[in-house]
Parts: C-alpha cells; sequence; structure tokens
C-alpha cells in the first residue's frame, strides 16, 4: 500500500506542475515550447482552453492527494482500515489521470512520451493497490 500511496502522491504532484504551467505559465517561452506553442498570438488564442486545462489537472490532483491523506490516516499497511470512499477517491484520482494520459496517446501518437510521463505514476499507484488488496 505504501508504493501505492507514493505513487498517488508524486502522480499528484506532477498534475499540480501541469497546472502551473497551463493555467500560470502558458504565455513564458519554456511552457510555449513544451505545448509546441509558436507565436504569441497562438499563445493568447489558446490561453481559456489551457487555463481550463490546467484546473482540470489541479483537480485531479486534489482527489487523488485527498484520497492518499484518507488512505494513510486509516494504516496504509495494507490499508486495513480505510473505508471503501477512502479508496474511491485514491482510484477515481488515478484512474482518471491514466484515463487521461491514454486518451493523449490514442489522440495523437506524437504526444506518447508527454502521455507515458502523465500515466506512469498513476499506473503504479493502480497496479499497486490492486496487488495490496489480494494480498
Amino acid at each position: 500500500m505504501i508504493v501505492a500511496l507514493v505513487a498517488a502522491s508524486l502522480a499528484a504532484l506532477l498534475h499540480v506542475y501541469i497546472f502551473v504551467m497551463e493555467s500560470v505559465l502558458w504565455t513564458t517561452p519554456r511552457v510555449r515550447a513544451t505545448f509546441g506553442i509558436t507565436s504569441d498570438a497562438q499563445a493568447e488564442h489558446t490561453r481559456p482552453l489551457a487555463l481550463n486545462q490546467g484546473f482540470y489537472n489541479l483537480f485531479l490532483a486534489i482527489v487523488t492527494i485527498v484520497g492518499v491523506a484518507l488512505v494513510a490516516a486509516g494504516g496504509a499497511a495494507p490499508a486495513p482500515d480505510a473505508s471503501p470512499a477512502d479508496l474511491a477517491l485514491l482510484v477515481a484520482g488515478t484512474g482518471s489521470m491514466l484515463a487521461a494520459a491514454l486518451v493523449l496517446v490514442v489522440s495523437d501518437r506524437t504526444k506518447a512520451r508527454a502521455a507515458a510521463t502523465q500515466g506512469l505514476f498513476p499506473l503504479v499507484a493502480l497496479a499497486a493497490l490492486l496487488v495490496s488488496a489480494v494480498a
């Protein structure tokens, strides 16, 4: 269970970082380059979309961190006191992150690296949760 909580926490931190890039730093040269934005006009035109997408990532991070905190508060090995609701928050957050990574790679194969970065920690968290549930 500890592996699941650490991986979920790392996934949440990554999604907070993505929030900052998309919602706060969208028009900076480094973030523009990261997302393939080639002009000031393009950055300004896509800014509302990026802002919305950034907050989506922040909300996934919040759900995941609340799930981590509640599961950890119940005892992390192998969460004997974690309620189904606590675990549901953890699965909903990390499952949504993983699903978003899959959508990204399916919709644009050139984004495979970004999808792998976005989806690795949620995948590890979900796999570790599954292993701890059957153990």
